[in-house]
C-alpha cells in the first residue's frame, strides 16, 4: 500500500501554485476542491508514489523481499493517481458540506484515498488486485489506516506542516 500511502503526505509537501480547480467555483457557489488541491502537489505526490512502487518492484525482482506481494508498474500508477484521486473526490464533496479546507469529515477523511487507489486499481488491473488482497490483507489495511492516518498528520502538525492534527 505505499504506492498508495506516500502521495497524500509528499502531496502535502510539494503542493502550492495552481490549484486544480483553477480556482473555479461549482453550480453551487462553492470552490470545486479548494486551494488545497494543487497541480504541484497531485504531480509530487503521484510521482512519489510511483517511485516508491518502483522500489518496491526492483526489490521483489531482485529476490531482496520474497515476503511481499509481487507489484506491477501498472497497478503502482493506479494506485499512486488513485489515492490522490480518491482525495480530490473527498474534497469535493467536503465542499458541498460546507466543510472548508482542513476541517474533520471524521472516517471519510482517513479512507477517501485508500477507497480510491483500490477501486481504480480495481477497475484497471482486477487480476492484480484479487491475486494481491485477501480479506485478512483488507481487513488490516481497514484497521491500520486510520491509525497511521492519524499519527502521520499529529507528526505533520507538531513540525508544522500542517495546520490542524487530523
Amino acid at each position: 500500500m505505499l504506492p498508495a500511502y506516500l502521495p497524500n503526505n509528499i502531496a502535502a509537501l510539494t503542493g502550492g501554485g495552481m490549484p486544480v480547480d483553477l480556482g473555479k467555483n461549482w453550480s453551487d457557489g462553492k470552490r470545486i476542491l479548494g486551494d488545497g488541491k494543487t497541480i504541484r502537489g497531485f504531480a509530487g505526490g503521484v510521482a512519489a508514489g510511483v517511485l516508491i512502487g518502483a522500489i518496491q518492484v526492483h526489490a521483489e525482482m531482485s529476490g531482496y523481499v520474497p515476503w511481499f506481494p509481487s507489484h506491477t508498474m501498472w497497478a503502482v500508477i493506479l494506485l499512486s493517481f488513485g489515492s490522490l484521486s480518491g482525495d480530490m473526490v473527498k474534497s469535493f464533496f467536503k465542499r458541498r458540506r460546507g466543510i472548508d479546507r482542513g476541517g474533520e469529515w471524521l472516517l471519510v477523511d482517513q479512507y477517501d484515498f485508500v477507497a480510491g487507489a483500490l477501486l481504480l486499481t480495481l477497475a484497471g488491473d482486477p487480476g492484480w488486485v484479487f491475486n494481491t488482497f485477501s480479506l485478512p490483507l483488507l481487513a488490516a489495511i481497514l484497521v491500520l489506516t486510520p491509525l497511521l492516518h492519524r499519527t502521520v498528520n499529529i507528526i505533520g502538525y507538531k513540525v508544522g506542516l500542517k495546520k490542524v492534527p487530523w
